[in-house]
C-alpha cells in the first residue's frame, strides 16, 4: 500500500472527486500529456512500446503502473512534489538515463534504476516523468538536440552531408539510440525542429514531390544508421582481435598474417582476394574509419544529384519528342 509520505501529497479521498479523475486521465493519455507545464499538449501519440518481460519484471511493471497513476491524480488536483524531491528537474533524469543507456544499453532503463542514480524515491520520478514510454521519448528527444539539423544554407548537398555527419556522431555516443531514432512519429519539440529544417534543405532545387524529398532524406539516413552499425562491429571486432593477439608475440602476430596472405596467394582460386592483400588494404581499419564514411557519404550525394538532374530532366507532358 502507498502511502502520503511515499507520494509526497494529500491522502487520497475515499470518494475521488469525478472531475480530477477525467483531468487525471487526460493527463496521463498519449496524446494529452504535455512535455512541460509550459508547453503545448504534445499532439502524437504515444505508441507502447513491448517488452519481454518475466513474472518479476511484469509484476514490477504493474507496481510502477500504480505508483504513475497515483501520482498523476495528486498532480490532478493540484499537488506538490515533496520537498526533498524539488531540487529535481526533468532535465537530470533524462541525462541520468542516458547515461545508463549508454553504458549498459536501453534494456538497463527502468524508473527504479534512474530514481538510484539520481538519488531520489521511485516515486519523486513520477513528478517529473509520467512513464519509461516517456522517458525514452525525452531522452530520444535530447540527441535529436545534439543532433541539431543545420540551417538551410542553399547548398543541399553541403547541409545533408552536415546532418549526416552530425547523426553519426551522435549515433556513435550512443549506440543504443539506433534501434528507436526516426522509427515513430516525432518524440519531442527537438525531433519537431530537425524534421521541419530537412524538409527545408531541398527547398529551390526544383523538387516539390515529397515522395521524393523524403525518399532522399530515408536514404541518408539509412546511410548513416548502417555505416553507424557496421562501425559498431569493427570496434567489437577490433577489440576481439586486440584480445586475441595480446598473449602472442610480435614476431607470432605477423606470421599468422604471412601465412593467412600466402594461403589465398597459392591456392590460385582468389586472385582478386589476393592482390586486396597485397595491396596492404584493411577495410576495417579505423584509421581510415572517417575516411571511409566520407568517401560513402560522396557516393550517396552523387547519386541524390544525379537523380534529381534525371527527374528535372523528364518531359513535362506527354510528348516524349520534348524530352531533352
Amino acid at each position: 500500500m502507498m502511502t502520503d509520505r511515499e507520494t509526497g501529497g494529500a491522502p487520497e479521498a475515499p470518494e475521488a472527486n469525478a472531475a480530477s479523475e477525467a483531468s487525471a486521465a487526460k493527463e496521463t493519455s498519449p496524446a494529452g500529456r504535455a512535455h512541460g507545464a509550459d508547453e503545448e499538449p504534445w499532439p502524437f501519440f504515444r505508441y507502447p512500446r513491448e517488452y519481454p518481460r518475466s513474472g518479476p519484471s511484469a509484476r514490477e511493471a504493474a507496481r510502477e503502473d500504480r505508483i504513475a497513476g497515483h501520482v498523476q491524480r495528486h498532480k490532478a488536483r493540484g499537488a506538490q512534489p515533496p520537498r526533498r524531491d524539488r531540487g529535481l528537474s526533468r532535465e537530470e533524469i533524462v541525462s541520468a538515463a542516458i547515461a545508463v543507456a549508454d553504458a549498459e544499453g536501453p534494456d538497463a532503463i527502468s524508473m527504479r534504476r534512474i530514481a538510484r542514480e539520481v538519488g531520489a524515491g521511485v516515486m519523486s520520478l513520477y513528478w517529473y516523468v509520467a512513464s519509461k514510454e516517456e522517458l525514452l521519448d525525452l531522452m530520444l528527444d535530447a540527441i535529436e538536440a545534439e543532433i541539431e539539423v543545420p540551417e538551410p544554407t542553399g547548398d543541399w548537398r553541403a547541409d545533408l552531408g552536415a546532418f549526416a555527419h552530425r547523426t553519426r556522431a551522435a549515433l556513435r555516443r550512443h549506440g543504443w539510440a539506433v534501434e528507436f531514432i526516426g522509427t515513430r512519429p516525432p518524440s519531442g519539440p527537438n525531433d519537431v525542429r530537425n524534421l521541419e529544417r530537412l524538409l527545408s534543405l531541398l527547398d529551390g532545387i526544383g523538387v516539390d514531390d515529397y515522395q521524393v524529398v523524403m525518399g532522399i532524406f530515408m536514404t541518408v539516413a539509412t546511410f548513416v544508421i548502417g555505416a553507424v552499425i557496421r562501425e559498431a562491429q569493427e570496434v567489437r571486432f577490433q577489440a576481439e582481435q586486440e584480445r586475441v593477439e595480446a598473449s602472442m608475440t610480435p614476431e607470432e602476430v605477423q606470421a599468422e598474417h604471412e601465412r593467412f596472405r600466402s594461403w589465398f596467394e597459392a591456392s590460385g582460386r582468389y586472385p582478386h582476394i589476393a592482390r586486396l592483400m597485397e595491396a596492404g588494404v584493411d577495410p576495417d581499419d579505423p584509421n581510415t574509419r572517417e575516411q571511409r564514411f566520407q568517401f560513402s557519404l560522396d557516393c550517396v550525394l552523387d547519386g541524390i544529384a544525379a537523380r534529381l538532374a534525371a527527374s528535372r530532366a523528364e518531359p513535362t507532358d506527354a510528348n516524349p519528342e520534348r524530352a531533352p
